[in-house]
């Protein structure tokens, strides 16, 4: 992106232009192909580009697939609306943002396109300003995503941590409990158990008070799970009660 771009943006725009995120062209015209893959480049986006609907299902079998997708309606191998049927159907998360590009007008192109799977549709021919509005729709649902996502996991880590310590909390560490036994049971392994518990706690918080019975708390914590394997469970099962799962103790 130019300087020159960026000032005709608003602030909320240029952060969601800032990325570079990954593309992902699939269009059969070579011309066409070039032209699009220039624009988008010109915008800060990293592109990939296959001349059909079969490369493009090889590239999206990647690790980490483009988000955003370009994809024609019509092209050999796997045309762009059953490529949008065959995504769909894998439920991916995170979710692709498929744009679909057509040179039909006929309202049943766009809304079989729609039906399967496409988020949105541009017909050719189609001017650099077009697509590029449509390309930040498609970033702000993105971004969106991405946020939902960000509150989701730290939903969960909340759910399944102790807040003052940051391990395991109680129920999560006696659900791992569980799951090491049924699995020392079928491998005919040993699991050890260590409950810990700090000696005159009660007197460090009516001494020097309780903030600094919670730096005592998290220091312990901090040992606690150095001092272990990287797949042994360390959880607070209480005040200052610790449970130490060991799976495959001899």
């Amino acid at each position: 992106m130019t300087s020159c771009e960026v000032t005709k943006l608003s602030s909320s725009e240029q952060v969601k232009d800032k990325s570079p995120r990954q593309i992902l062209i699939a269009e059969d015209d070579v011309m066409f192909r070039r032209i699009l893959q220039s624009w988008l480049e010109s915008w800060g986006y990293q592109v990939t580009v296959v001349e059909d609907g079969a490369k493009a299902w090889s590239v999206l079998q990647q690790e980490h697939p483009p988000e955003l997708l370009i994809l024609d309606r019509l092209m050999p191998e796997v045309d762009g609306t059953e490529l949008c049927r065959r995504i769909r159907a894998r439920q991916n998360a995170p979710y692709q943002y498929i744009l679909l590009i057509t040179a039909k007008d006929q309202k049943q192109d766009v809304v079989s396109g729609l039906d399967a799977g496409a988020d949105d549709y541009l017909i050719k021919p189609f001017d650099k300003d077009e697509l590029r509005a449509h390309l930040r729709v498609g970033m702000r649902i993105l971004s969106l995503q991405q946020d939902l996502i960000t509150t989701r996991e730290e939903l969960r880590f909340q759910a399944m941590h102790d807040v003052l310590t940051g391990l395991w909390n109680r129920r999560a560490v006696l659900n791992l409990l569980g799951g090491e036994l049924e699995r020392g049971t079928r491998a005919q392994t040993s699991t050890g158990i260590l409950i810990l518990d700090l000696d005159y706690f009660k007197k460090i918080n009516d001494t020097h008070g309780h903030l600094a019975g919670d730096v005592v708390l998290r220091e312990v914590a901090n040992r606690l799970t150095q001092s272990v394997r990287p797949y042994d469970h360390v959880g607070r099962y209480g005040g200052e009660e610790f449970l130490i799962v060991l799976p495959d103790c001899q």
